[in-house]
């Protein structure tokens, strides 16, 4: 199948945009940028539209979370909207209890441990990503020629949740149970990888024009169980998409040992955190993929001189890829004044 002539990736409103020509290896007239979790978070407008209402909550009312995702589009000049929502949506849109627990983060009513449970998990079916396609095309609507980035945990991110019931420092729960019950562990990232694979392809369908896999904790793996139980899943799930033609982007945290595996399941760009240099993991990906990153979330605080040359060394540094999409090396801090996030996008234009 491919994408319906309204898309804006086909009509004219975003093919040719400087975050879509970055990520395909063509050189747009400025550099892109964007921040992971910048919708929300700092934004004063987001506290306000956001009382009283949970955030499992927020993200399922399609006007909501369409106005968020637009928010820090309109106020800082981003080169794209992120599409507001969370890695565990699919979980909850499938029927599984799951919430998000302030201060905790997302806490599962059962954790998902035995083959029984897994045989048992109830799949996420088309209509149920029905409020999800509303946000997306209310979105887009307003977006015009900013493209919007499609969202989903990718498995081996998704599965740690369900093994633990909660989130982990180390993750020792889905990393014991891959080597001591593969066949269950098969079963889960399996569930997992459909779960979020039709995530993104309702996304994209509806009008997003790149989609981002995030596996928020892929770096507490080594390299070899990375490579044999969870990039499989993960290029299985962005196997829901590959047809559609959009860029693809994959990123994690802690993953400057994972990196050329991460590139390998098949993606255009892949997202570099603040704990490995830009131009060494450029050095280590090679010129056949574009890159994204990335600016240290800590130094948003720092003086603007201290930040101001930072950014300058990024982006210096992105020179030596096909291609550079200017972000964070991981999510917005909460407590960032969104005046300096503004600054940076302004900076970075005018370089």
């Amino acid at each position: 199948m491919t994408l319906s002539q309204n898309h804006p990736m086909l009509d004219g409103r975003t093919q040719d945009s400087a975050l879509i020509q970055a990520l395909t290896g063509r050189k747009p007239d400025r550099h892109p940028v964007w921040f992971m979790r910048q919708a929300g978070r700092s934004l004063p407008e987001y506290m306000k539209l956001r009382e009283g209402v949970s955030m499992l909550d927020s993200c399922l009312d399609p006007a909501m979370a369409s106005e968020i995702t637009l928010q820090p589009v309109r106020r800082h000049k981003v080169d794209a909207g992120i599409f507001f929502s969370d890695i565990v949506i699919p979980l909850r849109l499938a029927g599984i209890g799951v919430d998000i627990v302030p201060g905790v983060g997302p806490v599962l009513d059962t954790p998902i441990r035995t083959k029984e449970q897994v045989e048992n998990l109830p799949e996420l079916t088309d209509e149920s990503l029905e409020p999800i396609r509303q946000a997306v095309a209310l979105t887009v609507a307003e977006l015009g020629s900013t493209p919007l980035i499609g969202f989903a945990g990718a498995p081996f991110t998704v599965a740690a949740y369900m093994v633990e019931g909660k989130p982990s420092r180390d993750h020792l729960g889905p990393r014991t149970m891959m080597h001591t019950d593969p066949e269950v562990w098969d079963g889960l990232m399996n569930w997992a990888a459909d779960a979020s694979g039709k995530f993104l392809r309702a996304q994209v369908e509806t009008g997003a024009s790149a989609a981002q896999l995030f596996d928020s904790w892929a770096g507490s793996l080594s390299l070899p169980d990375y490579q044999k139980y969870v990039a499989p899943y993960s290029s299985c799930a962005l196997d829901f998409v590959r047809d559609l033609g959009v860029p693809l982007i994959h990123f994690g945290t802690g993953t400057g040992e994972l990196l050329t595996a991460m590139r390998d399941v098949g993606v255009d760009a892949v997202g570099v955190d603040y704990r490995i240099p830009l131009d060494t993991a450029i050095e280590r990906l090679g010129t056949g993929v574009s890159v994204q990153g990335n600016i240290d979330p800590a130094l948003l605080a720092a003086p603007w001189e201290v930040l101001e040359a930072h950014v300058r060394q990024v982006v210096a540094a992105g020179a030596g890829a096909r291609g550079h999409v200017v972000n964070l090396g991981h999510g917005v801090p909460p407590t960032t004044d969104p005046a300096v996030l503004s600054k940076v996008v302004e900076l970075i234009h005018s370089l």
